[in-house]
Protein backbone atom coordinates (compact mmCIF):
# COMPACT_ATOMS: atom_id res chain seq x y z
CA UNK A 1 0.00 0.00 0.00
CA UNK A 2 1.82 3.31 -1.50
CA UNK A 3 -0.11 6.20 -0.35
CA UNK A 4 0.49 10.02 -1.37
CA UNK A 5 0.07 12.17 2.20
CA UNK A 6 -3.22 10.72 3.29
CA UNK A 7 -3.74 11.72 6.24
CA UNK A 8 -1.83 14.57 7.46
CA UNK A 9 0.33 11.75 9.11
CA UNK A 10 3.41 13.34 8.04
CA UNK A 11 4.41 15.33 10.71
CA UNK A 12 4.30 12.40 12.81
CA UNK A 13 6.24 10.34 10.43
CA UNK A 14 8.77 12.51 10.14
CA UNK A 15 9.33 12.74 14.40
CA UNK A 16 9.09 9.25 14.61
CA UNK A 17 12.51 8.20 15.49
CA UNK A 18 13.54 12.13 15.24
CA UNK A 19 16.78 10.98 17.58
CA UNK A 20 19.03 13.57 17.10
CA UNK A 21 19.66 12.04 13.07
CA UNK A 22 16.86 14.22 12.02
CA UNK A 23 17.03 15.67 8.51
CA UNK A 24 20.62 16.47 7.33
CA UNK A 25 19.63 19.35 4.94
CA UNK A 26 18.15 21.29 8.06
CA UNK A 27 20.32 24.52 9.65
CA UNK A 28 21.54 23.32 12.92
CA UNK A 29 20.68 26.55 14.61
CA UNK A 30 16.58 25.32 13.44
CA UNK A 31 16.96 22.03 14.91
CA UNK A 32 15.44 21.96 18.45
CA UNK A 33 17.56 20.53 21.58
CA UNK A 34 17.04 16.65 22.12
CA UNK A 35 17.32 15.56 25.78
CA UNK A 36 17.62 12.03 26.13
CA UNK A 37 16.90 10.50 29.41
CA UNK A 38 17.84 6.58 30.60
CA UNK A 39 19.18 4.67 33.38
CA UNK A 40 22.52 4.11 31.75
CA UNK A 41 24.40 5.62 28.51
CA UNK A 42 27.18 4.10 26.96
CA UNK A 43 29.04 6.18 24.39
CA UNK A 44 31.86 5.13 21.57
CA UNK A 45 34.05 7.40 19.97
CA UNK A 46 35.23 5.57 17.75
CA UNK A 47 31.85 3.64 16.46
CA UNK A 48 29.95 6.80 16.85
CA UNK A 49 27.75 5.27 18.79
CA UNK A 50 25.79 5.98 21.73
CA UNK A 51 23.63 3.58 23.67
CA UNK A 52 20.68 4.66 26.22
CA UNK A 53 19.60 1.93 28.12
CA UNK A 54 16.46 1.22 31.00
CA UNK A 55 13.63 3.20 30.73
CA UNK A 56 14.46 5.86 27.93
CA UNK A 57 13.02 9.14 27.46
CA UNK A 58 13.69 10.71 24.74
CA UNK A 59 12.17 14.88 23.66
CA UNK A 60 13.12 16.68 20.44
CA UNK A 61 10.80 20.03 20.52
CA UNK A 62 7.40 19.26 20.09
CA UNK A 63 8.19 15.17 20.29
CA UNK A 64 8.44 12.31 23.10
CA UNK A 65 9.76 8.91 22.39
CA UNK A 66 9.38 6.23 24.91
CA UNK A 67 12.02 3.30 24.68
CA UNK A 68 13.62 0.34 26.59
CA UNK A 69 16.81 0.95 24.48
CA UNK A 70 17.81 3.37 21.68
CA UNK A 71 20.88 3.09 19.79
CA UNK A 72 22.55 5.72 17.44
CA UNK A 73 25.75 6.25 15.23
CA UNK A 74 26.66 7.96 12.22
CA UNK A 75 28.50 6.53 9.59
CA UNK A 76 31.89 7.82 7.92
CA UNK A 77 29.77 9.67 5.31
CA UNK A 78 27.85 11.71 8.28
CA UNK A 79 24.91 9.71 7.94
CA UNK A 80 22.92 9.39 10.92
CA UNK A 81 20.90 6.13 12.47
CA UNK A 82 18.91 5.56 15.17
CA UNK A 83 16.67 2.14 16.20
CA UNK A 84 14.61 2.02 19.69
CA UNK A 85 13.75 -0.99 21.18
CA UNK A 86 11.69 -2.91 23.95
CA UNK A 87 10.85 -5.54 26.00
CA UNK A 88 8.30 -7.98 25.34
CA UNK A 89 5.06 -7.18 26.09
CA UNK A 90 5.86 -3.80 25.72
CA UNK A 91 6.07 -1.39 22.43
CA UNK A 92 8.31 1.87 21.43
CA UNK A 93 5.71 4.67 21.66
CA UNK A 94 6.00 8.09 19.78
CA UNK A 95 3.61 11.45 19.92
CA UNK A 96 4.41 14.09 18.43
CA UNK A 97 1.95 17.53 19.08
CA UNK A 98 0.92 19.85 16.81
CA UNK A 99 -0.76 22.29 19.22
CA UNK A 100 -1.92 24.84 16.45
CA UNK A 101 -4.00 22.38 15.21
CA UNK A 102 -4.98 20.63 18.49
CA UNK A 103 -3.37 17.41 17.12
CA UNK A 104 -1.03 14.60 19.03
CA UNK A 105 0.26 12.27 16.39
CA UNK A 106 1.29 8.90 18.10
CA UNK A 107 3.10 5.92 17.17
CA UNK A 108 3.83 2.67 18.67
CA UNK A 109 5.40 -0.83 17.69
CA UNK A 110 7.90 -3.06 18.47
CA UNK A 111 10.73 -1.69 17.15
CA UNK A 112 11.58 2.13 15.32
CA UNK A 113 14.37 3.01 12.92
CA UNK A 114 15.66 5.48 11.43
CA UNK A 115 17.94 5.66 8.12
CA UNK A 116 19.84 9.23 7.18
CA UNK A 117 21.22 7.60 4.15
CA UNK A 118 17.39 6.77 2.95
CA UNK A 119 15.66 9.19 4.63
CA UNK A 120 13.66 6.60 5.85
CA UNK A 121 11.62 6.16 9.04
CA UNK A 122 10.16 3.25 10.10
CA UNK A 123 8.01 1.29 13.25
CA UNK A 124 8.06 -2.12 12.71
CA UNK A 125 6.01 -4.87 14.40
CA UNK A 126 2.48 -4.64 15.78
CA UNK A 127 2.84 -0.67 14.06
CA UNK A 128 -0.07 1.71 14.57
CA UNK A 129 -0.01 5.22 13.86
CA UNK A 130 -2.92 7.21 15.32
CA UNK A 131 -4.21 10.81 14.91
CA UNK A 132 -5.71 12.34 17.48
CA UNK A 133 -7.77 15.67 17.31
CA UNK A 134 -8.46 17.46 20.73
CA UNK A 135 -7.71 14.25 22.64
CA UNK A 136 -10.19 12.15 20.23
CA UNK A 137 -9.05 9.45 17.92
CA UNK A 138 -8.99 10.10 14.24
CA UNK A 139 -7.67 8.59 11.54
CA UNK A 140 -5.54 5.41 12.39
CA UNK A 141 -2.94 3.30 9.75
CA UNK A 142 -1.99 -0.10 11.01
CA UNK A 143 0.34 -3.45 9.92
CA UNK A 144 3.32 -5.09 10.33
CA UNK A 145 5.28 -2.21 9.49
CA UNK A 146 4.82 1.07 8.65
CA UNK A 147 7.71 3.25 6.60
CA UNK A 148 7.88 7.00 5.83
CA UNK A 149 9.92 8.30 2.86
CA UNK A 150 11.04 11.46 3.83
CA UNK A 151 12.15 12.30 0.14
CA UNK A 152 8.91 11.67 -1.47
CA UNK A 153 6.90 12.43 1.34
CA UNK A 154 4.90 9.13 0.78
CA UNK A 155 4.68 6.35 3.04
CA UNK A 156 4.19 2.02 3.22
CA UNK A 157 2.09 0.15 5.49
CA UNK A 158 2.66 -3.50 4.93
CA UNK A 159 0.41 -6.27 6.54
CA UNK A 160 2.09 -9.56 7.88
CA UNK A 161 2.36 -12.06 10.89
CA UNK A 162 3.29 -9.35 13.52
CA UNK A 163 0.73 -6.55 12.10
CA UNK A 164 -1.35 -4.89 14.50
CA UNK A 165 -4.46 -5.99 13.34
CA UNK A 166 -5.95 -9.51 13.83
CA UNK A 167 -5.86 -11.32 10.56
CA UNK A 168 -2.57 -9.90 9.85
CA UNK A 169 -3.66 -7.19 7.12
CA UNK A 170 -3.13 -2.96 6.82
CA UNK A 171 -5.95 -1.57 8.01
CA UNK A 172 -6.56 1.99 7.25
CA UNK A 173 -9.24 3.92 8.78
CA UNK A 174 -9.35 8.15 7.78
CA UNK A 175 -12.08 10.34 8.82
CA UNK A 176 -13.56 12.93 6.18
CA UNK A 177 -11.27 15.99 6.32
CA UNK A 178 -14.58 18.25 7.26
CA UNK A 179 -14.59 16.36 10.05
CA UNK A 180 -11.31 17.19 11.51
CA UNK A 181 -11.99 20.83 10.72
CA UNK A 182 -14.90 20.87 12.39
CA UNK A 183 -13.26 19.22 15.52
CA UNK A 184 -10.40 21.89 15.16
CA UNK A 185 -12.40 24.77 15.43
CA UNK A 186 -14.63 23.77 18.16
CA UNK A 187 -11.38 22.87 20.11
CA UNK A 188 -10.39 27.09 19.39
CA UNK A 189 -14.01 28.09 20.36
CA UNK A 190 -13.14 25.93 23.60
CA UNK A 191 -9.87 27.38 23.85
CA UNK A 192 -10.94 30.74 23.32
CA UNK A 193 -8.77 31.08 19.83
Amino acid sequence: MNIQNPLSLTALVLALLAVPVMAQTAAPLDQPDTVVLSDSLTYDDARRESVFTGNVIMTRGNMKLLADRLVMHEDDDGFQYGTATVTAGRQVQIAQENPEKFEVLQARGLRGEYNGKTEEIMVIGQAVVTRFICGKPFDTITGEKIVYHQKTDTYQAFSGPKSATTDGRVRSLAKPRAKADAAIEECRRKAGQ
